[in-house]
């Protein structure tokens, strides 16, 4: 039975099935193709009471997250982004004062608060992703975030003035835990900073792909008001980002400091509203258009192939994993992956195991095609590959629905 990990209610629904899935990040080398891949249910539901999306299935954090292959820094995007959310903080928390990231990765947002006068500290789990934050200069403690490790930190350095979590607060299978220890750390006038996938995108966009055993909850506003009231917090500011495919950074404070909910708070809220966001309908509609999308780019790739045509993919991403193993697409019609990631390089995508090259390969080999698993970074991607362009190469971005771009 599924249990609702905001409200604790019984009543959740199931609405989408993408099927029995290996982890997204378990890449296995070459001495592992010939075992047993470990497969657990990716179901999605809703809750009708508080009006969460989540998994119906929890797999434990120590098998995802103590050995962790993906860094943030491998993205331009990405990091051009931490550079100006860093700054923003920056200037929003007095100098001399502590900040924390948990699930800090590799340190590439931490490491913009070098030279400014504030304290930076990372909380990451994942023992060879914090090795490389040390050895870039980032201070790291190799701990899960709770309510035990906050109090921790506390105790030995003081209250934060802020605490962040960048694409990370939907993989919290405890969030009431994770509140608890935010409410231990923070300063009475800190504030929290999220950034994590909209729900509203994911459904308006059909980005169905963000759905993987790491990501737990899939959230609109209305829910996470509901559970930080529950921790006497509320939403100061809800801003939405183009980060992920769409995503919302969230400011939250302590309501015993006098916070007051936002205006943007309230329009996304009516927003919500209006779109049925909260309605087992709604999600079923979505469900639908899924499995139509399914059909759409499993025809396209049989035609592409049927024609004699070569076809590589570029991301080795977790959402490219689901949608992948979702689709049945693997060996017999992607020749590799291409990624930039060294962690990933030399290995093989899990459930499918097609081959994770470097970027190089693209050039090298001239597919065809290059399907673009991480659509959200399509932009950039295809940038990297102008040259791959200018020769006649084609790209395919599957999501929201399947197209060609010459």
């Amino acid at each position: 039975m599924v249990t609702c990990r905001i409200c604790s209610s019984d009543k959740v629904e199931k609405f989408l099935e993408l099927g029995p899935t290996p982890l997204a990040n378990s890449f296995l080398s070459e001495s592992q193709l010939t075992g047993k891949e470990e497969e657990f249910p990716l179901d999605l539901c809703l809750c009708p009471v508080c009006g969460l999306v989540q998994l119906g299935y929890v797999v434990p954090p120590e098998k995802m997250f103590r050995n962790y292959l993906y860094v943030s820094s491998t993205s331009k995007t990405l990091s051009a982004h931490f550079v100006q959310l860093a700054a923003e903080i920056v200037e929003m928390v007095p100098k001399g004062s502590l900040v924390v990231e948990f699930a800090s990765n590799d340190g590439t947002l931490l490491k913009n608060f070098a030279g400014t006068g504030i304290k930076a500290l990372g909380v990451e789990p994942a023992e060879n992703v914090a090795k490389i934050a040390v050895e870039n200069g980032v201070e790291t403690i190799c701990e899960f975030f709770n309510e035990e490790s906050a109090k921790a930190i506390a105790v030995e350095r003081g209250r934060a003035a802020a605490i962040i979590g960048t694409n990370v607060f939907a993989h919290v299978p405890d969030l009431h835990g994770l509140l608890n220890g935010v409410g231990a750390l923070l300063a009475d006038d800190g504030t929290l900073v999220l950034e994590f996938p909209y729900l509203a995108d994911m459904v308006g966009k059909l980005e169905f792909d963000t759905t993987y055993h790491e990501h737990l909850s899939y959230f609109a506003v209305a829910p996470l008001v509901r559970l930080f009231d529950m921790h006497g917090m509320v939403i100061v500011e809800a801003r939405r980002t183009t980060m992920h495919g769409g995503s919302l950074l969230l400011f939250v404070k302590k309501t015993a400091g006098g916070a007051r909910q936002g205006q943007s708070v309230d329009a996304l809220l009516e927003m919500e509203r209006a779109s049925g966001l909260a309605d087992i309908s709604a999600m079923n509609a979505f469900a639908a258009k899924v499995h139509s999308l399914k059909d759409g780019l499993v025809g396209l790739m049989r035609e592409i192939k049927s024609q004699g045509k070569t076809v590589a993919a570029y991301g080795a991403a977790a959402k490219g994993n689901t949608l992948l193993n979702y689709c049945g697409l693997g060996k017999e019609t992607i020749d590799f992956i291409a990624d930039k990631s060294p962690l990933k390089q030399g290995l093989y995508a899990p459930g499918n195991h097609v081959p994770v090259v470097p970027p190089e390969e693209i050039m090298a080999r001239k597919p065809d095609y290059v399907l673009i698993l991480a659509w959200n970074l399509a932009d950039e991607i295809m940038t990297q590959l102008s040259t791959y362009r200018a020769g006649g190469g084609k790209f395919i971005i599957p999501v929201p629905e399947p197209r060609i771009v010459a």
